[in-house]
Formats: structure tokens, sequence, C-alpha cells
């Protein structure tokens, strides 16, 4: 079936499901899986935001988009499919937010440097290596696939005011 035009997939939020289990992984590049990294990359771009994996959008493979220019820049964007670290060193602390638990940003552990060896759209290998903003989005991201977000990663007060003003809000309904 042939898909006409691109498709902006509803984000799933904290607490919903499939965004706290482990993804599994593409067994098999097929047209609908190419219409979902397409649909991703949409769906990234007009949120807008740096990356955005699989689970996100209720698809519990392992599979992420990133693109730490936002769009500007159509080098940066990069397809990882069964993504897996290579190296991880250093570490990073830097607030970060997550299309996933819009609202609220924190800051975050990560590695300064990480390599990631993944397979492209087309099913070919290949390995990236990110510091920065990319390390953070790499590890952001691979959380992800493992059904874990940012607020997982925090600890005391910090956690547990994000997780009860989310609580509230889906009380209210306006989560």
């Amino acid at each position: 079936m042939k898909q006409f035009g691109l498709m902006i997939l509803p984000i799933l939020r904290y607490g919903d499901s499939p965004l706290h289990d482990a993804a599994g992984p593409i067994e098999e590049i097929t047209d609908d899986v190419h219409t979902l990294i397409d649909d991703m990359i949409e769906t990234m771009y007009a949120a807008p935001g740096v990356g955005l994996a699989a689970p996100q959008v209720g698809v519990s493979l392992r599979l992420f988009v990133i693109d730490t220019s936002v769009g500007r820049d159509p080098s940066s964007l990069m397809v990882m499919i069964n993504p897996q670290f290579v190296e991880r060193e250093g570490m990073q602390l830097e607030e970060e937010g997550c299309l996933s638990v819009p609202g609220f940003n924190a800051t975050v552990v990560r590695p300064a440097r990480a390599v990631i060896r993944a397979l492209d759209r087309e099913g070919r290998e290949f390995r990236h290596e990110g510091t920065g903003l990319l390390a953070r989005a790499f590890q952001h991201e691979m959380d992800h696939l493992d059904g874990m977000l940012f607020v997982d990663r925090l600890r005391g007060i910090k956690r547990d005011l994000i997780v009860r003003k989310i609580r509230k809000l889906s009380r209210t309904g306006k989560w």
C-alpha cells in the first residue's frame, strides 16, 4: 500500500505504557518501517524536537531519528535502526526536556562522548560519534528504547515534584 503524504503522529506522554517498556529489534526494513521513519521525522520537526524514538509514537521497535539542528541542516538528520552503544565516556550535566514530558525540564547526567553502531534506513551498518548535545541526545533516545524517560534518571525531590505534577494534571484531564 502506497502512502501519500506524511503523517504527524501523536506523541505519547509519561505514564502511557508503551513508553515504559523495552522495545524490540527491527527484524526487516520493510515499506512500513520506511513509512514510520518518514512520519517520525515529520513528527519530530513539527513538535519541534531534537530526537524522537519509535516508542514515543506507540511503536515498540528499536528505532530513533535525531537532528540536533532541528531541521536547519539536512546533513544533521540521522536514522538509527537497532542502535547499540559502542563507547561512552565522560560526563556532562545539562538541562533537558522531552517531547513525552512536555512542560518539564531537569538537569540529567549524560555521557560527554558516545559512539553508536546502528543500521541506516537501507540496512547498512554504520558508526557515529557524538559529543556534547549529540552525545546527550544519543543517550536520551537510547533510554526511550529501553523504556526509560529522563524523569526516571532523576532522584529525590526533583523527580517527586515532576511525577506529582504529572499525576495531578492526569487527574484533572490536562495530561
